[in-house]
């Protein structure tokens, strides 16, 4: 068996400086290794142009090589000053917004012209959406506890009560959030010291990745921008929960918060997997209610803890009116007809059509069980009939109702970030609709799926990018895809 040839670059687990000089989709920074032997390229994810970083070689080929991210040595020219704690979720806040829309917009069109074999996808491009909220648009964010912290002046990791996020590129470190990271609500996260320092105070002790124990594991928040209010939740472990007064805990985020207070959960995770709730075990509410109010486009949602609901509202807003103005540009195509909203999640897109085409049906379908409850109990709340919701596999369900066939018009499509199954996209095309709506949170997945649809005979008619997470690689896109 012929020996594999050593990369005369890089080796695995190998700490290296690194200049980043190009930016590929999906937030990944190209550096180039030159030497002897010639030029050899390495994506860092999480980086810029002009940054000089550190990385740890995690994949190498022939071809190229994949590091992680250790550390930002140096700034990119193009990087300013924020008031922000910088925490892994937003790689990007020093860069100015701008700069950020131009690395996402050109990033994606090139992988739909690369993956999705759309030649002229520029003439195609209708528009870039950006966020209402540039800094604080997310409506929920997870904490987490620590027994292993960070220390920032000897960049090393010190045994100390930590909660805040995962310390870059680990599972077992760290990082206090000491104040606001620019992405939640300022007041949560300025006062999110008060509340750690009241639990460190109670003697009991935080989570430790490594030795898998400890009794405070997350402390989850949900905010509504209808409303302003928070709702929170406390993960723990079931061991020495009688030493924890959940009622005085309840109390302090009263005195913090106020009126703002909704309510306290509390979920019990006593399994070792680094989920924040637990398949098993049960969460309680302590205080308060356990649900609130979000207002989408008129229309409102009621929200639980357990929920899926766009992280970022107002953005949200901006993608759904896309998908419904693309939905209804031939309105023809959807009046009196029966529009499929397939991996529909919470039916949101589908009652604004709903709400605003002439008695039109929407058939709603997502595997999500959970989702499919609470779309049902919205389009109660918000009086809108003709809908009707489905808790099932849509390639399950599309095979189970063969009625639809050459019945549809328009599809609305809205799958998770692996895209649509190759099995499930040849039923979805079966169906032969006149006009597919194609949202997507993963280009790289929707523009394989593009490729097929237009072997089918679909062809792309529009597309827009959607900025619904500022300071991060993601972007969300768009599609009007019309059948030839």
């Amino acid at each position: 068996m012929p020996r594999r040839e050593r990369n005369k670059f890089v080796k695995r687990g190998q700490i290296i400086e690194l200049l980043i000089e190009d930016y590929a989709f999906g937030g990944k920074g190209i550096a180039r290794i030159r030497n002897e032997h010639g030029e050899f390229v390495v994506f860092v994810p999480n980086t810029l142009p002009g940054q000089l970083v550190k990385g740890q070689v995690k994949k190498t080929s022939k071809k190229y090589a994949e590091c992680k991210l250790i550390e930002v040595l140096k700034p990119s020219e193009d990087e300013v000053e924020v008031p922000f704690q910088d925490i892994p979720g937003a790689p990007y806040i020093q860069l100015p917004i701008e700069l950020q829309h131009k690395y996402k917009k050109e990033s994606t069109l090139s992988l739909f012209k690369r993956i999705g074999k759309v030649e002229h996808i520029e003439s195609l491009f209708d528009e870039f959406i950006s966020s209402p909220n540039v800094f604080h648009y997310r409506n929920k964010m997870e904490y987490g506890f620590s027994a292993i912290g960070y220390d920032r002046a000897q960049k090393t990791d010190i045994d100390e009560f930590t909660l805040g996020f995962k310390r870059r590129g680990t599972w077992w470190m760290g990082d206090n959030l000491n104040k606001d990271s620019g992405l939640f609500d300022k007041a949560v996260e300025d006062n999110l010291k008060r509340i750690r320092q009241y639990c460190e105070r109670t003697g009991l002790s935080p989570w430790h990745g490594p030795k898998k124990e400890g009794f405070f594991r997350y402390f989850v928040v949900r905010k509504s921008y209808k409303t302003n209010e928070l709702l929170f939740n406390l993960v723990t472990t079931s061991y020495e929960l009688d030493k924890f007064d959940l009622n005085k805990f309840a109390s302090l985020l009263v005195d913090i918060f106020g009126e703002r207070f909704a309510g306290l959960l509390h979920t019990i995770n006593d399994e070792i997997g680094d989920r924040t709730i637990a398949t098993s075990g049960s969460i309680t509410l302590i205080h308060g209610k356990d649900k609130i109010v979000e207002k989408l486009l008129g229309l409102n949602f009621e929200i639980s803890m357990k929920s899926f609901f766009q992280t970022n509202p107002k953005s949200a807003e901006k993608l759904y009116s896309k998908v419904v103005d693309y939905a209804l540009e031939k309105k023809e195509a959807i009046d009196n007809s029966v529009v499929l909203d397939l991996f529909c999640g919470t039916g949101t897109i589908g009652q604004i059509i709903a709400s605003k085409a002439h008695n039109t049906k929407i058939i709603g379908v997502d595997i999500v069980a959970s989702a499919i409850e609470d779309a049902k109990e919205n389009a109660k709340r918000n009086n809108i009939d003709g809908l009707k919701f489905y808790a099932a596999d849509v390639g399950k369900f599309l095979s189970e109702h063969p009625e639809y066939i050459n019945k549809i018009r328009t599809i609305i499509l809205d799958p998770a970030r692996a895209g649509i199954t190759p099995k499930t996209l040849k039923k979805i095309i079966n169906l032969n609709a006149e006009r597919l709506v194609y949202v997507s949170c993963n280009p790289a997945t929707q523009a394989r799926d593009v490729e097929q649809l237009t072997i089918a005979g679909y062809d792309v008619k529009k597309l827009s990018l959607v900025d619904q997470f500022p300071h991060t690689a993601h972007i969300e896109t768009v599609l009007l895809l019309e059948k030839h």
